[in-house]
């Protein structure tokens, strides 16, 4: 593992990463690869030299486990679904989908059926990625570390290539709600004809470029606030556990139980601003400005 406390740091915050060393490399034991080779880096200079196609193994593996677990979780309440007395898997389920439906009744004003399902997948999924930050930050990596696996970073929201990814998909949607149901003109016409116009022709035309350049930064800025948004709080809130680890046992119990109770807050509203950010912004692309 590491040894002094810049070497404890970094080496938490290191993904373990999948990439592709050229020919000719020498890595950190001073072997020289002959072929350009796919490889799990050794070090961080390794990690950040497999360049741009390089897999964050930990993030995806995490981030893909525990979508599978709220899938397995979520179908296992509902087919042993009762009208009876129900268990305590089913009043939890219940709640949720109760919560998040009404959470987009209130908000969406438009119509369409894929909407509740995402937003309940996004809550669950982001808020379960966010838990992992309650476990303690040796004990998964320390255990990868006996099995041979020197990184290993184990909430997938302080990837801030998992976040992005996520709100890259929410904008997807956002343009292809927007495109289906305003069309190609008024889609166009809402981003060259807003927020300044005016009934003289020669005016309008000439406001065009400044209307574009103005929503086309407000549209970019949606998954990039997005993403930005839910890294930086769960990031923050890592750094502090990894700070906190650091100190003598007793300083550490003094103040990671008081941390983790509030950082529980932070977990849950994280989920619910990204859940709640993305039905807005859905409910604005379907809304037909003829």
């Amino acid at each position: 593992m590491a040894g002094s406390a810049s070497e404890y740091i970094q080496h938490h915050l290191q993904n373990l990463t999948y990439g592709k060393l050229p020919a000719g490399y020498e890595r950190a034991d001073g072997t020289v690869i002959e072929e350009s080779t796919w490889t799990l880096a050794r070090t961080s200079a390794e990690a950040s030299d497999m360049g741009f196609w390089a897999l964050h193994i930990d993030s995806l593996g995490w981030a893909v486990g525990l979508g599978v677990l709220f899938l397995f979780l979520f179908r296992m309440a509902a087919k042993k679904a009762t009208s009876g007395q129900p268990g305590g898997l089913q009043n939890f389920v219940e709640v949720m989908v109760e919560f998040v439906d009404n959470s987009v009744k209130e908000t969406f004003h438009g119509r369409n059926k894929v909407i509740a399902p995402l937003a309940l997948t996004i809550f669950c999924w982001v808020f379960l990625m966010n838990l992992m930050d309650l476990v303690p930050v040796d004990f998964l990596p320390q255990l990868f570390h006996l099995m041979g696996l020197e990184y290993m970073k184990v909430v997938p929201t302080t990837d801030v290539n998992v976040t992005l990814g996520m709100s890259l998909s929410v904008f997807f949607l956002i343009i292809y709600y927007s495109l289906k149901v305003k069309g190609v003109g008024g889609f166009l016409g809402e981003l060259t004809l807003h927020p300044f116009s005016s009934d003289n022709l020669f005016l309008k035309i000439l406001l065009v470029p400044v209307n574009l350049l103005l929503e086309g930064v407000s549209l970019i800025a949606k998954p990039i606030s997005l993403a930005l948004r839910l890294f930086g709080n769960l990031y923050a809130g890592e750094l502090i556990f990894i700070l906190i680890a650091l100190l003598p046992l007793w300083a550490q119990w003094t103040l990671s139980v008081p941390w983790a109770i509030f950082h529980i807050l932070v977990i849950t509203l994280q989920a619910f601003i990204f859940m709640m950010l993305t039905i807005v912004y859905l409910s604005m692309a379907h809304e037909d400005s003829h």
